[in-house]
């Protein structure tokens, strides 16, 4: 039987602290709420018990952030499309900050197995004086694992309204498109990290953040196959294909790092979940 999974997410600030809310219907929640670098920024873990989506399956996640709150959510482990007979699995993520909310939208990478037939949707609605630091993480099969990206389709839409707009759709059998050097190259990993503002970007700020991202990708091994670009007034953005996810993973938490610390002055303070 397909879930449809409904999570809403509330951030406040009450006195000097973030407080998280949130209502769920299915198998959809948060864990508790941490607090690793004080009572300003909340940490929280969003948990999809069942472990992924097969055809039919439906999860919605809304999420807001009220003036003067900063919210960080991650996962415990990667997001998986499982193989359909043929109905659509998606996901839909919908965030809405209000002036002055700050959030850190770092879910795990999302596994497309072959044989999928699967969407997944970002939408960003990011108010005057709003900032948002995220990330997306995609992985074409599991070729470590003797499990390549032979059928199926997928879908990413990451969008920012009337600003910013990534869509693609890649079917295993578009051969020119996943192996082409205009396409994805062989690399069967693509992952972005993006800075949104509801403000354009102040120019020595957006300076420093595409130096810090090109500085640190300068010194990778990834160099070649990733970039650093602005493509919005109000958009920064760092783009990586690889084979796999955990280079890609690792440079986007080293620039995510560099990139707090520039805007908003907060020292190294990964999620507890990552350790584990």
């Amino acid at each position: 039987m397909p879930w449809h999974a409904r999570l809403h997410l509330d951030y406040q600030k009450e006195a000097d602290r973030t407080v998280a809310r949130f209502r769920h219907d299915g198998p959809l929640r948060i864990l508790q709420s941490l607090y690793p670098e004080g009572d300003t920024v909340c940490h929280n873990v969003l948990v999809h018990p069942p472990g992924g989506l097969v055809g039919g399956d439906t999860l919605d996640i809304d999420i807001e952030a009220a003036d003067g709150s900063h919210g960080l959510i991650t996962t415990p482990g990667a997001s998986r499309f499982y193989r359909s007979e043929g109905e659509l699995a998606l996901q839909r993520t919908r965030i809405r900050l209000a002036a002055g909310a700050r959030l850190e939208w770092l879910p795990l990478e999302a596994i497309c197995y072959s044989g999928c037939r699967a969407e997944n949707r970002l939408t960003i609605e990011a108010a005057p004086g709003a900032e948002l630091l995220g990330w997306d993480v995609t992985a074409l099969g599991l070729p470590n694992a003797g499990q390549p990206f032979e059928r199926g389709t997928y879908l990413q839409h990451i969008e920012v309204p009337g600003v910013w707009l990534e869509r693609g759709r890649i079917d295993a059998a578009d051969h020119r498109l996943l192996q082409s050097p205009i396409g994805l190259g062989g690399h069967r990993c693509m992952a972005s990290l993006f800075f949104v503002s509801g403000s354009p970007i102040a120019r020595a700020r957006r300076d420093a953040l595409l130096a810090q991202a090109r500085d640190l990708l300068d010194a990778h091994g990834l160099h070649d196959s990733a970039g650093a670009t602005s493509p919005h007034p109000e958009v920064v953005v760092l783009r990586v294909l690889t084979p796999v996810v955990e280079p890609a993973m690792q440079l986007l938490r080293q620039v995510w790092l560099a990139w707090r610390s520039e805007l908003w002055q907060l020292s190294a303070a990964t999620p507890r979940i990552w350790a584990t």
